[in-house]
């Protein structure tokens, strides 16, 4: 069986992205942007390091050696996470991969880059609100039409526990109220139907009232202008709600709130109110269960650690007499059972 023949770099990477992960590996697009930034970055360090243009890099040049350096400039010049790290070099492989059935005489450096590990890191346990933290960032409104939205954004945020790019493609035939308030997030590989809660409703009812313009296909949640809202605006709008709570919960003001915190609190909130561990994940638009390991180990050392407590809690003088009391009616019994038997 011939090999196939040499393509160049730049080839490579049109038939990878082009065809080969929205098509044959039918990924999202959000995927394949993080396989776009990947790849630039390696090929803006490959740029700088030799100090040569990226259109005479070859796929040879991939070498452990490189794909080290690489790695190494990710952490201490960019400080990127080791978990950024990882999702770097998975992309890297992932490209890898695909390019050695085309490069005959690249197959052996490409079998070495392809031994450049994983790095372990212990992941940390999810950031989360209480109840009375995220009311306090949810609030109430003044009554004007930014106001309203951000008050809508944050319970949608909240409820669904749905990520940015969900919620700023939201439109209006999405949502129902009658028959069941739910809304149906569509168009995803996330797609799934959440249900609303009362006060998520009533604030939705609120803002529908006062937009009475709104057509089907028109976004909810829109800018002042009538096109959808920015994950930066999200954002800054969250920050502003966040700084306003802090005057009612100090503790606010030293936390990083984002909307991934949202949707980490709402998620451990459900786990504590005993929602199933399948729903939630089927909430959330999780393909697996796995991935709600780490909140479920969290919750699980939380309640622990709320068992000691109580455990280890000096009882108040009423409450040891009565546990007195009890352990002598227990053996009392105990006793007239052994006598009778």
């Amino acid at each position: 069986m011939s090999a196939r023949p040499t393509a160049c770099l730049t080839t490579l990477l049109q038939a990878f992205f082009n065809d080969y992960l929205p098509h044959q590996r039918a990924l999202s697009a959000r995927t394949i942007e993080s396989y776009r930034d990947a790849l630039r970055l390696l090929l803006e360090f490959i740029e700088s390091r030799d100090g040569r243009s990226v259109a005479q890099a070859e796929l040879a040049d991939l070498t452990p050696e490189l794909i080290q350096g690489f790695l190494d400039h990710l952490e201490q010049v960019r400080h990127n996470s080791i978990h950024s790290r990882n999702i770097r070099l998975a992309a890297v492989r992932g490209f890898l991969k695909f390019a050695a059935p085309w490069d005959a005489s690249s197959r052996h450096a490409i079998s070495q880059s392809l031994t450049v590990p994983m790095t372990r890191f212990v992941r940390s346990k999810p950031d989360f609100l209480s109840r009375e933290q995220m009311q306090a960032i949810i609030g109430s409104h003044d009554g004007s039409w930014i106001a309203r939205r951000d008050h809508l954004m944050l319970s949608l945020l909240y409820n669904t526990a749905a990520s940015v790019s969900e919620i700023v493609q939201l439109r209006v035939d999405q949502i129902q109220i009658d028959g069941g308030a739910c809304i149906h997030f569509r168009g995803t590989r996330r797609a799934r139907t959440v249900p609303l809660w009362p006060t998520t409703v009533m604030a939705l009812q609120d803002w529908l009232a006062v937009n009475p313009s709104f057509e089907e296909l028109s976004f909810l949640l829109p800018n002042q202008r009538g096109a959808a809202m920015t994950a930066t605006c999200i954002r800054r709008r969250l920050a502003i709600a966040v700084r306003r709570a802090s005057r009612i919960d100090p503790e606010l003001a030293s936390r990083r709130v984002s909307p991934r915190t949202i949707r980490h609190t709402a998620s451990m909130h459900l786990l504590q109110r005993g929602t199933d561990l399948g729903q939630i994940t089927r909430w959330l638009g999780h393909d697996t269960p796995a991935t709600m390991h780490n909140h479920a180990r969290a919750y699980r050392v939380m309640n622990d650690r709320t068992v000691t407590r109580s455990r280890t809690r000096t009882p108040e003088p009423a409450q040891r007499d009565s546990a007195q009391r009890e352990s002598a009616q227990r053996e009392s019994a105990l006793l007239e059972f052994t006598e009778a038997f």
